[in-house]
């Protein structure tokens, strides 16, 4: 077996895929489904795509996490999850459970921290984690093993990282990907980083002094004074900027990569959702292998010819 893992950050994919899927989907018994749909698709196409040996899904918890602690307004401006989101959450658990796919999540901290804890653990084991989010924060996590792989186009198209690419792209390592953050913030977080600065200063500052504790060390070598005043000024706030877009990676958390195998899935339960959630395509492309129990149970009831 191959020693590829897929780590996926599943609030991030939920979000896409509801989100991607314009059109809602409802059950006869009212329940929305196109979230739960979308993210089926994308763990097809993964799957295909990149055949891993190992996977597991990362979720948020509602309860505060460190970054909260640190600073109140921590994703304060963020929209709360539409219900007809929200209720899709629980069913694609169930899902993954049916599927024999492993789930990991912990008070106090986000899924980001549970992907880069679990892919640091993963490559120094000699695993190959490859990362799937739509959230660009885990970018910092690309290393010359580790791959980020981005949902660039509803739930589609992907964009592949790895340590070399982001160089190509931006310049400096994934490291200094947190730095690029904490300097120009998010404001999908609510993480301020300094005022006025946008992605493109951001990104020549970090070329320029490598880190934000060098650019702050080195203000009199700013040449343009209202950026100067700016970063003496607020050099606090980019510190702790810094700090709220940095991924935990060592989350007290217990990670048995064994554990997280790809299995087959417990058919009986996954054929009984399928129904429920009137996912008939999928029902129709379920393989189940001759002589598992759901074959032979299928075969003497005569559904299997």
């Amino acid at each position: 077996m191959n020693r590829r893992l897929i780590v996926i950050d599943g609030n991030s994919l939920i979000n896409r895929a509801y989100y991607a899927i314009q059109r809602p989907m409802i059950t006869k018994e009212g329940l929305y489904t196109q979230a739960v749909y979308g993210f089926l698709n994308i763990l097809q196409k993964i799957r295909k795509d990149y055949e891993p040996g190992y996977m597991v899904v990362a979720f948020d918890r509602k309860a505060p996490t460190f970054r909260h602690l640190e600073f109140e307004g921590y994703k304060a401006g963020r929209k709360k999850m539409p219900p007809e989101l929200a209720m899709q959450l629980p069913v694609l658990k169930e899902l993954l459970d049916a599927l024999n796919i492993r789930i990991l999540e912990i008070d106090g901290f986000e899924a980001d921290d549970i992907i880069g804890t679990v892919a640091r653990i993963a490559e120094e084991q000699d695993y190959e984690p490859l990362i799937i989010t739509g959230d660009k924060d885990a970018l910092q996590l690309a290393t010359h093993i580790t791959k980020v792989i981005i949902t660039k186009k509803g739930i589609s198209e992907f964009e592949v990282y790895d340590y070399d690419a982001m160089m190509d792209k931006y310049g400096f390592t994934p490291e200094q990907f947190i730095d690029f953050k904490g300097l120009m913030g998010d404001s999908s977080d609510n993480i301020p980083g300094l005022p006025g600065v946008g992605e493109k200063t951001a990104q020549k500052l970090v070329l320029e002094y490598g880190s934000v504790a060098n650019l702050i060390s080195n203000t009199d070598q700013i040449t343009n004074a209202k950026l100067r005043e700016k970063v003496e000024e607020n050099a606090q706030l980019a510190i702790m900027s810094r700090r709220l877009a940095e991924i935990n990676t060592q989350v007290p958390i217990e990670v048995n990569l064994e554990d997280y195998v790809e299995e087959e899935p417990e058919y009986e339960k996954l054929i009984e959702l399928y129904k429920k959630l009137e996912f008939n395509s999928f029902l129709k492309k379920l393989q189940i292998p001759e002589g598992s129990d759901q074959h032979r149970s299928d075969r003497d009831s005569g559904e299997i010819k």
